[in-house]
């Protein structure tokens, strides 16, 4: 007889995060990753308790919202030049954002 047991993930464990800064990270691959990683980032709003990693989640949904937000701008540019310098500050300070949060939760501090 085979018995299985399973663990429970405590509501502090960093591994959730650390995947969705993962999926973050990929937004160059058809910014769809970021985009799942989002939907995950909401749907564990609710359930999560711990002040650093919520900070976190908080940290993460401020900067995929705020880089949407910075793309549709760019987007609706009429120039080139201007709309490519709009998408070069966002893509800068989406990775600023990515490194500076996936630091803080390696050394275990809130955002």
């Amino acid at each position: 007889m085979i018995s299985t047991t399973s663990q429970r993930v405590s509501a502090d464990d960093p591994s959730l995060a650390h995947f969705l800064y993962a999926l973050m990270s990929a937004f160059p691959i058809f910014f769809l990753p970021t985009l799942v990683g989002l939907f995950i980032n909401f749907g564990q709003r609710a359930s999560c308790s711990g002040v650093m990693i919520s900070s976190h989640l908080r940290w993460q949904r401020h900067s995929i919202i705020g880089f949407m937000l910075m793309g549709g701008i760019g987007l609706s540019l009429t120039q080139l030049w201007l709309s490519s310098i709009v998408y070069t500050i966002a893509i800068l300070w989406f990775c600023h954002r990515i490194v500076k949060g996936w630091l803080n939760l390696a050394d275990g501090t809130a955002v």
